[in-house]
């Protein structure tokens, strides 16, 4: 069973309202209380879905090299972090008029429904899409039980 955090029910509160006065004065409306540093970002985007004997992520990291890629994994909590280089060196004197597709560093934690066997995860980049297959612990995984008749 998962642990409550306190920390990270505020971070989450506090994404949602910086999300919901994102429109208004095109700033933050709060400071990063609870979140990495200001050049940390909120991605990637992630799909997390699972079936009897496994969870499966994809992380969507378009532009990032696999080198600069970090994953971890500890009790039942996955972490990935890395960097989005600069792609044009040559930006100076550029108006941005948008600008959706961060740059520099990220950060993302995303917590478990369950426990995974660690020493069992396999990943793989294909395309900037991040695929990763985390095993269930063996304790976490349905067991059918025998009904006997009385």
């Amino acid at each position: 069973m998962a642990n409550w955090d306190l920390f990270k029910e505020l971070e989450t509160l506090h994404r949602e309202i910086d999300e919901a006065f994102a429109g208004f004065g095109g700033r933050r409306f709060f400071d990063q209380t609870f979140m990495p540093g200001p050049g940390f970002r909120r991605s990637p985007r992630i799909n997390l879905s699972g079936d009897g004997d496994n969870l499966y992520v994809e992380a969507l990291l378009p532009g990032v090299s696999v080198d600069e890629l970090d994953m971890t994994v500890q009790q039942n909590t996955l972490t990935i972090a890395g960097e989005r280089k600069t792609q044009d060196e040559n930006q100076a004197g550029r108006t941005w008029h948008r600008r959706e597709r961060g740059e520099g560093r990220f950060l993302r934690t995303v917590e478990l429904p369950v426990d995974i066997d660690p020493g069992r995860v396999a990943a793989r980049y294909q395309d900037g899409v991040l695929y990763v297959t985390l095993p269930k612990a063996e304790a976490a995984r349905p067991r059918k039980i025998e009904i006997s008749a009385v």
